[in-house]
């Protein structure tokens, strides 16, 4: 069976004699369980069992999304042609970095006289 995430992703789930396979697996291994009540009850926070460099590493607080780029750009908002805008849109994804190229083309071949 196949099930699509939110995200996109198509992930194959299991048969259900590949599932009975897994679980057959599990149970065989001794150290692979069933996660209790009294598991759960006796339980310490990884702050207490981990060095503590090695807590401050997994709880490390990193910045979201990708690396500042060392040139970044500038947002604007410009008018343009609905044509020419469509033409580079129905170029896929990386439209905006492929018009910027064009405009920087443009410049080096028309430099502005100042």
């Amino acid at each position: 069976m196949l099930l699509k995430t939110k995200s996109g992703r198509v992930v194959q789930m299991p048969t259900p004699d590949e599932d009975a396979a897994i679980h057959a697996g599990m149970t065989a291994d001794a150290d692979a369980r069933e996660l209790d009540e009294q598991w759960f009850t006796e339980a310490k926070p990884a702050s207490e069992v981990l060095p503590t460099d090695v807590y401050a590493t997994l709880v490390a607080k990193r910045p979201r999304g990708r690396p500042k780029a060392n040139e970044t750009k500038v947002f604007t908002a410009i008018r343009l042609d609905a044509d020419l805008l469509e033409a580079f849109k129905a170029t896929g994804k990386g439209w905006q970095t492929r018009m910027n190229a064009a405009l920087r083309q443009f410049i080096a071949e028309h430099p502005i006289s100042r």
